[in-house]
Parts: C-alpha cells; structure tokens; sequence
C-alpha cells in the first residue's frame, strides 16, 4: 500500500510527530511504500537543525532525517508555514536576505501542491495532529 502523511504538530508540542514517525517507520517495515512525508502548521518545526533536545530526551528531528536517508524518504516543510515560524533553507535565506538557514538534513521546502500530489498519488493520506 502506498502512503502519504501529514504532520501537522511539532516536535516536541504534541504526541503527533512522534506517532507520525513510529507510523512511517512501521510502514516502510512491513514493505509499504510512503510517497511523502509533508509538514505543515506547526509541524513544520520538525524540519529545523537548530532544534537541540537534552541529552536524555528523543531527537525527533534527527529520527526523521536518519529514516529519510535510509529509505529515501521525501520530507516536505511547508513554505509559507516555514517562512512564518523562521525556518529556511539556502534558497528561501538568499531570496528573503536572510543571514542564515536552519533546514535539517533530509528536509525540503516546498508548496502545498506537494501535498496534494502526494494525496493523489497514494491509497491513503493519514494525517496526525490538528
């Protein structure tokens, strides 16, 4: 089965980036097929590198940029929910004049036309968070 998720909480807010990740993380374990993972509200903070839990606490963010690379996962970040809570990658911080970028490894930012290709390419789009 083919899936597309949507995270709409962040890392460390709410249970639902947590519950996404454990869920992806299962499905690509059984042999499904995930189309695209797509942050967006709040779940867009999932994507930023700055993010620096305690050493005894989960790093959500690395969790997701470790399960993108081993399974060539498509992480998307909202643009304009990205451009409203700071988080940027080199492109968005040349086009805004930024002095930095913070998008994590694994991420990439994009509109949400990504969200609804990926709704259509996929038998089912679950969603976690509000």
């Amino acid at each position: 089965m083919k899936f597309a998720v949507l995270v709409n909480e962040g890392p460390y807010t709410h249970q639902a980036s947590d519950t996404a990740y454990h869920f992806v993380h299962a499905a690509l374990g059984q042999g499904h097929e995930v189309t695209r993972v797509f942050f967006y509200h709040d779940g867009v903070n999932n994507g930023t590198r700055l993010t620096t839990p305690p050493q005894d606490d989960r790093n959500v963010v690395e969790r997701w940029s470790e399960l993108a690379g081993e399974h060539d996962l498509d992480l998307v970040v909202c643009v304009a929910a990205a451009q409203r809570r700071g988080i940027v990658d080199a492109d968005e911080q040349k086009r805004n004049g930024k002095d930095g970028n913070n998008l994590a490894e694994g991420f990439r930012i994009s509109g949400l036309g990504q969200l609804i290709e990926a709704g259509i390419q996929a038998d089912r789009l679950v969603s976690f968070g509000d």
